[in-house]
């Protein structure tokens, strides 16, 4: 039965009215945001961690929504001890989970992926700082050798300054990179600053002051790498790191098995720089689309899926071949 809105649920109502900033609250607290239109509403009750965690992503509002909360909960106080962002929440694991066991096959990497990073984002964050996050997908084994030679880092989620979503950080990644870096030695790596004295390899971007890059592993193999860059230099404390690789065990759940390789197959080149990539990628539809009709001409037809890794492979080939005086 619907109550009547006491006054923290009108707060929380003025507040959510943003679609962003609903969307902001509902990734920090692990939850819809539907579900905080309910509570404001007065449809159904928040159970209190989840009020703990509402006073954590509004600090501006917090002294104000703690009085108010305990005139309709009383017993309500706010959190003592460990800081509950420094933990996933189990909202999010149930969520990820739901979403992983009603989602179709065939879309279910890409929800999976975008699903975990936005939730990701949502608690490392909270407080709209800054912070990009794109997932490097390892290539097929190539070559001679028939082995992984670069990772492909495709789509990404962010906050400002960067792009709510990051479709235009396609990339090939190789050894001079942070994530090819951690893919290669399998396991988490972190760069604090741009002044840091480091021997482990980073190509800095615009706003990124400090970065981490985590190995999407399984089992000993590896599928890829999650990569996230802040604006704050330092920013990665090693609670922030336990966070980040809690979310790389989550995304193995986006990966199929067959995308997963063993690490002795990882044997990543050095990739040409992105100017020098980008120029090449601008035709990547109109390859596309060639192959498909190809194969259509020739009665084998593939699916675009199909395609597009072709055309990958492709580009992946080409780029590798180029003169070293394009890697700088």
């Amino acid at each position: 039965m619907e109550m009547e809105a006491t006054a923290w649920r009108k707060l929380l109502e003025n507040i959510i009215a943003d679609a962003q900033e609903r969307q902001r609250i509902a990734n920090r607290l692990g939850v819809n945001p539907a579900t905080l239109v309910r509570w404001a509403r007065g449809e159904t009750n928040p159970r209190y961690e989840n009020l703990q965690r509402l006073l954590k992503a509004l600090p501006e509002q917090q002294e104000t929504l703690t009085q108010l909360l305990l005139e309709e909960f009383p017993t309500f106080d706010m959190p003592v001890g460990e800081d509950i962002s420094e933990q996933i929440p189990a909202e999010i694991y149930s969520r990820i989970l739901n979403t992983y066991v009603n989602m179709q096959d065939a879309q279910r990497s890409w929800y999976m992926s975008d699903l975990i990073m936005q939730l990701a984002l949502g608690q490392l964050d909270p407080n709209y700082l800054g912070m990009a996050i794109t997932i490097a997908h390892c290539m097929p084994p190539s070559g001679v050798a028939h082995k992984v030679c670069s990772l492909r880092q495709n789509t990404g989620r962010g906050t400002p300054p960067w792009n709510t979503y990051l479709d235009q950080g396609l990339l090939f990644l190789g050894i001079e990179s942070l994530a090819g870096y951690a893919v290669s030695v399998g396991h988490l790596v972190t760069v604090q600053s741009r002044t840091e004295q480091t021997f482990t390899p980073v190509r800095w971007e615009e706003w990124e002051k400090s970065a981490v890059a985590s190995p999407i592993l399984l089992g000993g193999r590896v599928a890829g790498c999650l990569i996230i860059s802040s604006t704050q230099p330092g920013y990665f404390l090693e609670f922030r790191q336990k966070l980040v690789e809690q979310y790389t065990e989550l995304l193995t759940l986006a990966f199929r098995s067959e995308e997963f390789y063993a690490l002795r197959d990882i044997e990543l080149s050095l990739m040409p720089s992105q100017e020098t990539q980008r120029l090449r990628f601008s035709q990547f539809r109109q390859r596309v689309s060639d192959v498909l009709r190809e194969a259509s001409q020739k009665q084998h037809p593939v699916t675009v899926r199909e395609a597009e890794q072709i055309v990958w492979a492709d580009l992946e080939a080409d780029l590798l071949a180029l003169p070293i005086s394009h890697h700088s």
